[in-house]
């Protein structure tokens, strides 16, 4: 079951995108570090009502930002759609012993899902340009790549740009 995230659910949630960002390190992907993702971060998340988490037989396995704010570091990009009603996915991550079993999917499903009811016209994300693994499975889903953006307090490398429209 997804549901909306709540404050109990965030001590979960940061031992899932540690384990995360162990895992990728581990697979030479130096994409999340101390300082990203972060408990202040799925905060405002949840303050905002945009996080949400899967839950099965009480077992939170991953959680997913679903955003309509645009974060300034997106401002510049050509985006394939007009700056507004688009929504924004960030933090999707599946604890690694659960990885596999299509949960990330599932969370992915659920937001676009979530857009097309809402009747937004795309979703746009971004995804580390070392992470093959995440930019095949956005491809395969449809979202085209567009520009690289940096964050540099997480790395040298860029992220890719992606947007899906509805």
């Amino acid at each position: 079951m997804i549901r909306k995230a709540t404050l109990d659910d965030i001590n979960k949630i940061m031992e899932i995108t540690k384990a995360c960002g162990k895992h990728m390190i581990a697979n030479g992907i130096f994409q999340w570090n101390d300082s990203y993702p972060n408990k202040t971060a799925f905060e405002t998340d949840v303050q905002r009502s945009e996080l949400y988490v899967l839950d099965i037989e009480d077992c939170v396995r991953g959680c997913i930002v679903i955003s309509t704010f645009m974060d300034d570091v997106y401002k510049p990009v050509k985006w394939l759609t007009t700056n507004q009603n688009n929504i924004y996915i960030h933090r999707l991550a599946v604890h690694p012993k659960y990885q596999g079993q299509g949960h990330a999917k599932q969370l992915m499903d659920y937001a676009e899902e979530f857009a097309k009811t809402n009747t937004f016209i795309s979703i746009r994300l971004d995804t580390f340009s070392q992470n093959k693994r995440n930019q095949k499975f956005y491809e395969l889903r449809g979202y085209q790549v567009l520009e690289n953006i940096y964050f540099p307090k997480q790395s040298e490398h860029p992220f890719y740009c992606y947007e899906l429209m509805l």
